[in-house]
């Protein structure tokens, strides 16, 4: 008999945790490899769109290449009722004080907001780089392709929006270009600082840095590794938050390790041929990536890249040596794979405007006590809550309960001593938020 509850058991779990939506297939199908290598080659072929480089010619140069890019922006919003508000957001950086900025330069981004069908003030960002650079990355002269960096984020997040255009959602998404990546992240601080003066509640931003190659200067070859680069607080978080981590736990619980979690957990449903690492690092060791300004002034972000780097294609002048060919060429991408990645962004995007926000003032109780207890105030257009943990060791969230339309469960006979827990609000359509880990405590 207990042989056949443990088969039941299993049966149900996996039928339980496999529910999906057909839209979120029809996203997966509709992202073209066709259309990104049209895209990436001709973002390749502006020579440079080095930060400095020329901004009056059309067909070289970061000028050309945004201009390009705001235009397929505006073709898109065309296509879907003009559902695309848009428009530059430009910063002036200053040679002054930047060693790597060599002449006072507008920094200008671009910027495509999917507009929300019910006047949301949550936005969900992904965002490519426009900017190239050779071995050298103040010489904006030289030529420096940038197919796979970072071309290929550009060109998903251009593809993402051509998708997604066509869907209605509750939150607005912000399809994004940023410049000055490679001289300081420039880009990405001007626009998050512009976010935060708007006063947008921010779900999460998916930077797509390097989403074209599978041939790892490692000898590693795959076509379904990727990385989501989180860190593990907030750089922001009180000395009151610090101070109760040691008590509570949450070492790796910030809110962009939680929408890392939730990538994975994404992928794995929709695309199980894929295997998403969650790397527990801000970004690659001593480097930086342009969701590190949204992360400085508290906002959910990590970085979406390859698993397999080549170093030899990465910031090198064009040339070939020892046998070695350099450079960021167009032969070197892997169409099919930034195909993969750019998916992976549109049905987390998708997912996540499709969802209710995220519960408020989640509480957690149970101290000394066979239960772990739990408060939380409701979110707008939730339908239930969804209860999860995990050991304290495990990366992902791997139990859960749905618990209905309530603000207060007990899960009896879980000792919260040996788990994690979290809470996340359900839709109608089943779309879960991102899971909010207690931020308070009860007794």
């Amino acid at each position: 008999m207990k042989c056949y509850y443990i088969l039941f058991f299993a049966i149900f779990s996996i039928t339980a945790t496999s529910q999906t939506t057909p839209k979120i297939y029809d996203i997966i199908s509709n992202v073209s490899a066709e259309r990104l290598e049209n895209d990436i080659t001709t973002l390749a072929n502006f020579g440079t769109r080095n930060t400095f480089s020329d901004t009056i010619s059309n067909t070289r140069g970061i000028g050309a290449a945004r201009r390009w890019i705001k235009n397929e922006f505006d073709g898109i919003s065309r296509n879907c009722n003009n559902c695309l508000n848009v428009f530059y957001q430009k910063d002036l950086v200053l040679a002054e004080g930047n060693r790597r900025v060599p002449k006072d330069t507008w920094v200008v981004n671009v910027v495509a907001i999917q507009k929300s069908k019910t006047e949301s003030n949550r936005y969900i960002i992904m965002s490519g780089d426009i900017d190239s650079r050779n071995s050298d990355g103040s010489n904006y002269t030289k030529d420096a392709p940038g197919a796979n960096d970072n071309a290929s984020g550009m060109a998903g997040t251009i593809e993402a929006a051509r998708v997604l255009s066509k869907y209605n959602f509750d939150a607005n998404i912000v399809y994004l270009g940023l410049s000055g990546e490679e001289q300081g992240l420039f880009g990405g601080a001007g626009f998050a600082q512009y976010a935060k003066e708007k006063g947008w509640d921010i779900i999460g931003v998916l930077n797509n840095d390097m989403i074209g190659n599978i041939k790892g200067v490692d000898g590693v070859i795959s076509n379904v590794d990727f990385r989501i680069f989180s860190e593990p607080t907030p750089a922001n978080e009180t000395e009151k938050a610090r101070k109760a981590r040691r008590f509570y736990g949450g070492e790796v619980d910030g809110i962009s390790r939680q929408l890392a979690r939730y990538i994975h957990k994404t992928t794995k449903t929709y695309m199980p041929e894929m295997n998403p690492m969650m790397i527990y690092r801000l970004d690659r060791f001593g480097r930086g990536g342009h969701h590190r300004p949204f992360n400085d002034l508290g906002f959910a972000g990590i970085r979406i890249m390859e698993a397999h780097e080549n170093y030899t294609q990465q910031h090198q002048d064009i040339r070939t040596e020892d046998g070695i060919e350099y450079g960021d060429l167009l032969k070197f991408v892997d169409f099919e794979y930034a195909k993969k990645l750019t998916a992976v962004n549109a049905i987390t995007m998708a997912s996540l405007a499709w969802a209710p926000a995220p519960p408020a003032d989640v509480s957690i109780g149970g101290i000394v006590a066979p239960s772990a207890k739990f408060k939380w105030s409701k979110s707008k257009n939730a339908v239930g809550y969804k209860i999860y943990w995990r050991d304290t060791t495990s990366p992902t969230w791997d139990h859960s309960r749905y618990v209905g339309d309530v603000n207060e469960f007990t899960l009896d006979g879980i000792v919260i001593d040996n788990f994690f827990f979290g809470i996340a609000a359900v839709g109608k359509d089943g779309h879960e938020s991102v899971v909010v880990f207690p931020n308070a405590v009860f007794r």
